[in-house]
């Protein structure tokens, strides 16, 4: 099962937390000056270190379509760089432990491991369970002083990045979002979009990491960033609250509305879904909703997104045609539930 499939922890604030290492091997050139031969070589032996690893699969992007890459970006499994290489590069994945691994991104490896909710010890440990079976069999480019030896000097040291996506739709309605992005710079943090670096917060959904990497542990990092987002998810629970003591019936009426919409609509784009999505989640998180999950709601949106509803119905669709599917699939899905 895919992370946003599964219940996790804090889900009222926390979507997922993603733990990627940056790793690459001896003897190899970074991108661009690493030639398809040895990117090649690169695919290959990576793919022998888990062809005994219990649960892995492994998949060459040569094979793999258009819409299939970017439905993979849309489910927060790769990054939209590694959907646009055009070079040889490979992923290798384990569902069960949650792991997946871009080979030849970036960098030579680029090993995640995500879990829904907040559980940044869980990913580490699953993106570090990786990295040792890689390490035990393959020399990785590390320097005493340096640390791990990566294709940007921002991922220097450990390699570490810690992704939390969050949900907060008070903050944003408020505007105290803004206040909280300008102060992150100062403690190591930044925040992104709802698809990484240079993307949009859509459907109040924001991505906060370790802008951090070198000079600091691994445990460094995930405790100044677990008191962090901690500090934001009870900034944002406190003004859900005011909200809702203030505006109750305003509240109720515009989830109930957007529920409605998600059951009843026959065309709806993208940016619709993400703002009824917000709507929604935020009145199960208020206790306003009960008819739906989070995981049945993340589940919903992720399948609705234009890449992966064009990969789903297996043939080509224009953009009309994605609204009128879209509005199906949330049509009979609300139905069931509610």
């Amino acid at each position: 099962m895919y992370w946003y499939e599964t219940e996790g922890t804090d889900r009222d604030v926390f979507v997922s937390t993603r733990v990627r290492l940056a790793r690459n091997l001896v003897d190899y050139p970074f991108d661009p000056r690493l030639d398809e031969t040895g990117a090649k070589e690169i695919i290959e032996k990576i793919r022998t270190v888990f062809a005994t690893e219990q649960g892995y699969t492994f998949t060459d992007f040569t094979g793999v379509t258009e819409n299939e890459k970017l439905s993979l970006v849309e489910k927060h499994l790769v990054s939209p760089e590694f959907a646009r290489k055009k070079t040889p590069c490979a992923m290798i994945e384990n569902n069960e432990q949650q792991v997946y691994i871009m080979v030849c991104e970036e960098d030579h490896l680029r090993i995640q491991g995500i879990r829904s909710g907040f559980d940044p010890r869980g990913a580490m440990d699953a993106a570090l369970k990786a990295d040792a079976a890689i390490d035990a069999k393959l020399h990785i480019a590390f320097d005493e002083e340096l640390g791990y030896l990566t294709h940007c000097p921002t991922n220097l040291g450990t390699g570490l990045r810690i992704s939390v996506m969050m949900f907060l739709p008070a903050l944003t309605a408020t505007g105290r979002i803004k206040s909280i992005q300008g102060q992150l710079s100062k403690i190591g943090l930044t925040v992104r979009g709802t698809t990484g670096e240079g993307s949009a917060a859509k459907g109040c959904l924001y991505q906060f990491s370790n802008s951090v990497t070198q000079g600091v542990t691994e445990e460094e990092i995930l405790n100044n960033l677990q008191q962090a987002v901690g500090t934001i998810a009870q900034a944002e629970r406190e003004t859900r609250q005011q909200l809702l003591e203030n505006n109750a019936d305003l509240l109720k009426d515009r989830v109930m509305r957007a529920l409605g919409t998600m059951g009843s609509a026959y065309m709806m784009d993208t940016e619709e879904l993400y703002r009824l999505y917000a709507d929604v989640r935020m009145g199960v998180a208020m206790g306003i909703c009960d008819t739906v999950t989070y995981t049945q709601l993340d589940t919903l949106l992720i399948h609705c997104m234009p890449a992966t509803l064009t990969a789903r119905a297996g043939e080509s669709l224009s953009a009309s045609q994605r609204d009128k599917l879209r509005a199906e699939h949330l049509r009979t899905s609300i139905q069931k539930l509610c």
